[in-house]
């Protein structure tokens, strides 16, 4: 019976020992700060679910319940060490992971210290404007129509058979998004470390946005040439792959002039300070020279269209090729040796083939023809009075106009007793010279020959004796 009282009193005291902790438990549970949080939805939480403040867990979640008007009404506790929380706190759902149905939790981003807010006192409630629920991928494609989720899974059904036999090559190339992702991911961090300047990033972003929705058209205009670029370079892929070959090599090269220009831009630190003061000037001239450039438009279109045309012999290049055989047939093999005597050098000044070319042969033509006209430019002045002497033949002296008349037959001329006109002309006598009262052999007279001498031995002209005349081969008469 000692026994069995013995094991009664031991039950006793251990009941009495659980309703005491239970009561301590439940007495610090109850000592423990709590917040309540109004959110759109519960967003799949449940209790159990953490609290986290930078990744770090700091409280759970104790009661989901359904508000007054449809609201998820989410009370959660956190540790004394973040307590109590500063008003201005804003409390986010977020998936832990996409594997897990129930994977949330309750993530707190607290304000900047630099703030000063109110502390919320221990029961408070935040209202939704101070809270966020997580948007689950079935909500976006519960927003889509039927006719749109049968277009979207067409385009994933084309994304798997645009890797249908390259998944190997694709996984490849995955490998190389894994460094993308990860700096991005620190990207975004910096970007949200200060809201700030993030929020006035994304507001003068919208003002961009406007302005370059102002210049539509210009943009639109961009856009097509940059596609016309874009096809003309995909057009000469063949090229471009040849010259991405070559880029290497070409780069090694230009690895020393990239070296040395270092030091030229030292030496350019003086043209820049110096052209500061210029730099202003150059706004009005800039703006002129802008609507030059485009007043130019059109004459540059229509030089383009001179330089390169579809067709044969309509413009420019093949007129420029077409100089090249002209070229070959003005210059020849080369400008030939003249020589000094054009009869006796003719093989060597012009050959009979023609290899010299037009120039070469031109060159010695003319050349060669300096003696014959030096030779003709003494007898000019007569050449020229024989043309004006139809027009003023005479001149006029004190007893009025007078006439002096003299005939020449080119190598033969009457003589003062003239020839007997009276009897027949031997032909033959008068080109072998024995026709009496004619003066024959006359091939070499000088020049102002049938002049007069006026006394002061002006004529006949022999150029001090540098022309080949007969100085004897005189008009009759005195």
């Amino acid at each position: 019976m000692k026994g069995v009282g013995a094991g009664r009193i031991a039950a006793i005291a251990a009941i009495a020992i659980a309703v005491v902790a239970l009561v301590m438990l439940l007495g610090s549970s109850d000592d423990d700060y709590r917040v309540t949080a109004e959110f759109q939805n519960a967003s799949q939480l449940v209790n159990g679910n953490e609290v986290v403040i930078g990744g770090s867990a700091v409280g759970l979640v104790k009661e989901i319940e359904l508000g007054d008007n449809g609201q998820a009404i989410v009370t959660f506790t956190v540790d004394d060490e973040f307590t109590p929380l500063p008003r201005g706190t804003i409390a986010t759902v977020r998936q832990t992971s996409l594997s897990s149905v129930a994977g949330r939790q309750v993530e707190l981003t607290l304000p900047p210290e630099t703030e000063e807010t109110e502390p919320i006192a221990d029961g408070e409630t935040l209202s939704q404007a101070e809270t966020v629920s997580a948007v689950d991928l079935d909500e976006v494609f519960n927003t889509l129509d039927t006719e749109t989720v049968k277009d979207f899974k067409r385009v994933i059904k084309g994304f798997r058979d645009s890797y249908e036999g390259v998944q190997q090559q694709a996984n490849r190339g995955y490998r190389y998004a894994n460094p993308f992702l990860s700096t991005s991911r620190r990207v975004f961090s910096e970007l949200t470390r200060d809201t700030r300047a993030f929020e006035s990033l994304i507001v003068d972003t919208a003002k961009l946005s406007g302005l370059l929705a102002e210049r539509r058209a210009d943009i639109s205009g961009l856009v097509t040439s940059a596609s016309a670029a874009l096809g003309a370079i995909g057009r000469e892929r063949q090229a471009l792959a040849s010259a991405i070959n070559q880029l290497p090599g070409f780069m090694r090269t230009a690895n020393t002039t990239f070296v040395n220009l270092r030091a030229a831009l030292t030496d350019l630190n003086p043209l820049v300070e110096a052209s500061i003061p210029v730099a202003d000037r150059l706004g009005p001239f800039f703006a002129v020279l802008r609507q030059a450039a485009r007043d130019s438009v059109p004459t540059i279109r229509d030089l383009a269209a001179i330089v390169r045309r579809r067709g044969s012999a309509n413009d420019l290049v093949e007129l420029t090729r077409a100089q090249v055989p002209l070229a070959r047939a003005g210059v020849g093999s080369g400008m030939p040796d003249c020589g000094s005597d054009p009869l006796a050098d003719y093989d060597q000044a012009a050959d009979q083939d023609f290899t010299h070319g037009a120039l070469g042969e031109t060159t010695c033509a003319l050349q060669n023809q300096l003696p014959q006209i030096s030779h003709i430019r003494a007898y000019i002045p007569e050449w020229v009075g024989w043309f004006d002497g139809f027009s003023t033949s005479g001149t006029l002296d004190a007893t009025g106009g007078i006439g002096r008349i003299a005939l020449t037959l080119n190598a033969f001329s009457p003589t003062l007793t003239g020839p007997d006109l009276t009897s027949p002309l031997d032909l033959a006598g008068l080109l072998e010279g024995t026709v009496p009262g004619l003066d024959t052999d006359a091939w070499a007279r000088c020049p102002g020959a049938l002049e007069r001498d006026p006394g002061d031995g002006s004529t006949p002209f022999t150029d001090g004796g540098a022309i080949n005349c007969d100085t004897d081969q005189l008009p009759p008469g005195d």
